[in-house]
């Protein structure tokens, strides 16, 4: 048994004491029906027995058909008892499945009330909903297989000896041996089944950050290292079902060693029987006892015992279990896909880092003072073959140190020239250079040596606050740190979660201040180039015109996709996509050669 499973049942047991304590007239009344379903077991193979030898056999078929009417009885009689347990068994599952929807209630109460831990306790509907029905119809499945086994076994068991004691000897050596063999199989089945559910969360939790994260990804040249991250996984995967897979036919040899040897040991011992004494219709009362009785019930419990009973187990401590500081963090961490310490976290670190990003722009340093920082060469780019082009020959030269603006519809092709100029999508036709060097085919550390991409949705990691904000520029001292969040007035941010060394919970930070902490990340960046595709969308025009003011002011260039056109007063020059033809100049020029630009400044000022 694993560690995780020991605690779970110490702590378990318990309130699991207590509750059946509460119910010993409900367990009782269910024994009850249950030595029903037991005396059933044995009337049914003892009746076939007597058929046979003391009616058919014996010449007298009047006394066998009396038994068989016997046997038939007992059957039928099975509905009135499978009644009677189901009722029964209401009066310990419904109370169960009460106590843990009170229990999940308390719980997530207490988190909200003055002086708990407080946050939004995510999991609450699951628990109330999803882990609580989890929970009843597990437990009801176990106590119905159980007893059923217990209970049909002893019948059955004491039938086989009331007929001759030699069946005994031959029927439960292969039935031992396949339910020790099943018992054996649980702990590593237990164990086989937990790492590859942990393989499995791995691998969806790293498809998820790694889809919230993948234009900073694209952006970053990290795509390959998080790609063989993946494969990692998936392999990891592979081999834990593989494991599984494996103990699972171990568990199937089992079944079959119990569910089908016991009647083949029986057949082929039928000369040595009948040597013993044994008659022929003790041989058929015990096959009887067998396939009718025995087998169904040892086969249900192998099936049901290994996954309800872990699944039980887990979903109860769960529910009943205390509420630890990691528990409360899982959960904060199943509300969005980027709670979680992303994947690519570790693969960026992997990769060539600011300190390298430094030395492959210094080395482009003396192409940057001659070229244009950006330069697009008659670009057309088009997604599809007869697509109409979403940007059709276009040309565009933006300096050095330049602050650009981009503005124009949604879906007109704004997000589409940043990701050309950040290198992460190739034009149909054309040429796209940055510091006057192609950045199609270009190796991935170079690009994020010279650009940074910041996207709509921000990227923000678990992590502290200086993590989060250093983690394009390592080197950055904390003077640094220090004057970036003055010069974006995140002071009250930073001081809200604790300082620079504080840490950051991605969910419980607004859009708008996780837009503030990957723009003060990419101010940091020594890459020469900023791109901001609606980067800041979610903050308010005052917050927007901060940011705005201290990235202009950075060395480098800004190309900026406007988000409101405010953006395209404050920038040097601005591009207006209309779907025709893009037009270029200052707020003034625009304004006097281009009627979309004035109908946008219109809207705007309206």
């Amino acid at each position: 048994m694993t560690s995780a499973e020991a605690g779970a049942l110490r702590r378990l047991a318990p309130p699991a004491r207590r509750f059946l304590a509460h119910r010993k007239g409900v367990l009782v009344r269910l024994a009850l029906w249950s030595l029903a379903e037991s005396g059933q077991a044995f009337l049914v193979g003892h009746a076939v027995a007597r058929s046979v030898d003391e009616g058919f056999l014996a010449g007298d078929p009047r006394r066998g058909l009396l038994w068989l009417g016997v046997a038939l009885v007992a059957v039928l009689s099975g509905a009135r008892v499978v009644r009677g347990v189901f009722a029964q068994l209401a009066g310990v599952t419904e109370p169960l499945r009460d106590g843990l929807v009170r229990r999940a209630v308390d719980r997530s109460m207490a988190r909200a009330a003055p002086g708990g831990p407080g946050g939004t306790d995510r999991a609450a509907v699951s628990r109330l909903t999803n882990q609580v029905e989890i929970a009843r119809d597990s437990f009801a499945g176990l106590v119905l297989t159980l007893r059923s086994f217990v209970f049909t076994a002893a019948g059955a068991l004491l039938g086989l000896l009331s007929l001759h004691p030699a069946l005994l000897v031959v029927v439960l050596p292969p039935l031992a041996a396949g339910l020790a063999l099943f018992l054996v199989t649980l702990r590593p089945m237990a164990a086989a089944q937990r790492r590859a559910l942990a393989a499995d969360e791995a691998l969806g939790d790293h498809a998820a950050s790694a889809r919230a994260a993948l234009r900073d990804l694209a952006a970053c040249g990290t795509g390959p290292g998080v790609e063989r991250r993946g494969a990692d996984l998936v392999a990891d995967a592979a081999a834990a079902a593989r494991t599984l897979a494996g103990w699972a036919a171990v568990r199937t040899a089992a079944l079959g060693v119990a569910g089908h040897l016991p009647v083949l040991a029986l057949l082929v011992a039928v000369e040595w029987l009948r040597g013993h004494g044994v008659s022929v219709g003790a041989l058929l009362g015990a096959f009887t006892y067998l396939v009718q009785s025995l087998l169904p019930a040892l086969h249900t419990l192998m099936t049901a015992l290994g996954a309800a009973g872990s699944r039980l187990l887990v979903v109860l401590d769960r529910i009943l279990g205390p509420e630890t500081e990691t528990e409360t963090e899982t959960e904060t961490e199943t509300g969005t896909e980027t709670d979680r310490v992303p994947e690519p976290v570790s693969v960026l670190k992997s990769q060539p880092g600011p300190s390298t990003a430094s030395a492959s722009a210094a080395a482009f340093a003396v192409d940057m003072a001659a070229a244009p920082a950006v330069e697009l060469r008659a670009v057309t780019l088009s997604y599809g073959a007869r697509a109409e082009p979403v940007l059709d020959a276009l040309d565009l030269c933006v300096a050095p140190g330049e602050h650009l603006a981009v503005v124009g519809p949604s879906g007109i092709g704004k997000s589409t020239l940043t990701r050309l100029v950040a290198g992460t999508l190739a034009p149909s036709s054309g040429e796209v250079r940055v510091a006057g060097r192609p950045v199609t085919g270009r190796p991935a550390a170079e690009l994020a040596a010279l650009r940074v991409l910041v996207p709509q949705d921000a990227y923000v990691f678990s992590g502290t606050v200086g993590d989060n904000l250093a983690y394009l520029s390592t080197d950055a001292c904390r003077a640094e740190l220090d004057a970036a969040v003055g010069a974006f007035g995140l002071g009250p941010l930073v001081e809200r979660l604790g300082g620079l060394d504080g840490t950051v919970r991605p969910a419980e930070l607004s859009p708008g201040e996780r837009q503030l902490v990957a723009l003060v990340r990419a101010y940091l960046s020594p890459a020469p180039l900023l791109l901001l595709d609606e980067a800041t969308c979610h903050l308010d025009p005052a917050s927007e015109a901060r940011a705005e003011e201290a990235l202009a002011g950075r060395a480098g260039t800004l190309v900026v996709v406007a988000h409101r056109l405010s953006s395209a007063v404050r920038a040097d020059r601005t591009l207006v996509l209309d779907g025709v033809r893009a037009r270029c100049g200052t707020h003034a020029e625009l304004l006097d050669r281009s009627p979309l630009y004035r109908d946008l400044t219109g809207h705007w000022n309206s």
